[in-house]
């Protein structure tokens, strides 16, 4: 069983930076594919950005790509989401996602086997 817990989410103005954390539980953390959805009002839940279980391969949604970052600490259990030149658009819950088997990166919801509670992030115009 491994929890995931978000923090770093806030309201900040189009332009700005913001890093979501996502802390761990458990040991086997460095097994693990990691991944970033988001959710906004009304619509379904969105693939973000994806980390390998030893950080040597990210992924990205189009929507996002050259302006956010997926990294990795395996040796403090977390996962991050560097956002930056945020535009209202970005605004949602952010979630972090868990997948204990695999070696590549994913995208889809059902690959993923734990799921954080969110964080909300939201981008003013």
């Amino acid at each position: 069983q491994v929890q995931l817990v978000e923090s770093g989410g806030g309201l900040v103005q189009a332009g700005a930076s913001l890093r979501l954390s996502c802390a761990a539980s458990g040991r086997t953390f460095s097994r693990y594919a990691m991944g970033w959805f988001r959710q906004a009002p009304g619509k379904e839940r969105e693939f973000v950005a994806a980390i390998t279980w030893n950080g040597a391969n990210t992924y990205y949604a189009d929507s996002v790509k050259g302006r956010f970052t997926i990294s990795r600490d395996n040796a403090k259990n977390t996962v991050y989401l560097q956002m930056n030149s945020l535009k209202a658009e970005d605004t949602a819950v952010y979630y972090c996602a868990a997948r204990l088997i695999g070696g590549s990166y994913y995208s889809k919801l059902d690959e993923y086997d734990y799921w954080g509670q969110g964080t909300q992030v939201t981008v003013s115009s």
